[in-house]
């Protein structure tokens, strides 16, 4: 009887296990691994307006349980830009290695006076996610494989864009600010751009903005990615109500794979 329970309990442990681990989706990624290091200059005009910098950390970290991938995206003004405008910005999203989904996000925000710190945890087998330093609703409902905006980025790189139509459009759940939104990018084609480092081939996407008055139309930003396993952003054009803003790699260091420029 020992015997018996002993095995019932071992095939409880099991078959409860593999329930688990089968409620989270596994993504291929073969486009970043830790260490990954991109730097971008931010231009209006001739003028540098401000300096991005984003970073795979070269360790794993255990969120939930889980094992991810902690990536940091910093921003800031620079030069006199800073000086109209100071914008000391940090968002670090851990992000699961195997489902390519975010399990916390942190957000840092330094814009002039205006402050803003907060953690959110996410729970992909409640689909809740948690404000850690609210008082008021901290806990919000969100869909399946809801992702955090730095996340979606990083899921973005994972899809094969030969399998797709040009013109057709990629749609991703995510969460920020409180909000839950049904992100969408268009992929526009193949094309070749230049860079500092030289031309290279491109896959060109276009994130499809919700109307506003702060971007000039539904197809304001134009994204360029290395059209290889890489797919990072080479470059990046923004139409604003009141001029243009273009992003341009400065430095890369880190990929999983070289960039083939010619």
């Amino acid at each position: 009887m020992k015997k018996l329970l002993w095995g019932i309990g071992i095939l409880t442990f099991i078959a409860t296990g593999f329930s688990t681990m089968d409620t989270y989706r596994r993504v291929v990624n073969n486009s970043f691994g830790p260490g990954e290091h991109i730097e971008y200059r931010v231009h209006y005009g001739f003028l540098n307006a401000a300096e991005a910098i984003v970073d795979v950390s070269p360790t794993l970290y255990k969120v939930n349980e889980r094992p991810c991938y902690r990536v940091n995206v910093d921003g800031r003004t620079v030069g006199a830009f800073a000086l109209v405008t100071k914008v000391r910005d940090t968002w670090r999203s851990y992000i699961d290695t195997n489902a390519i989904l975010p399990q916390k996000f942190y957000t840092s925000l330094r814009e002039n006076n205006y402050r803003k710190e907060e953690n959110i945890t996410f729970n992909h087998l409640n689909n809740t996610v948690r404000a850690e330093e609210r008082t008021e609703r901290d806990v919000f409902h969100v869909p399946d494989n809801v992702h955090d905006v730095v996340s979606s980025y990083y899921f973005v790189r994972t899809i094969d864009f030969s399998k797709l139509n040009v013109g057709q459009v990629v749609e991703i759940p995510a969460f920020y600010d409180d909000t839950i939104y049904n992100m969408k990018v268009k992929y526009r084609g193949k094309d070749v751009i230049k860079t500092k480092f030289g031309r290279i081939n491109v896959l060109k996407l276009t994130p499809i903005m919700p109307p506003n008055s702060f971007f000039k139309g539904d197809d304001a930003i134009k994204i360029w990615v290395s059209d290889d396993a890489n797919k990072i952003p080479l470059k990046v054009e923004v139409e604003l109500a009141i001029g243009s803003l273009d992003m341009d790699i400065r430095h890369h260091a880190g990929l999983k794979h070289p960039l083939r420029f010619f």
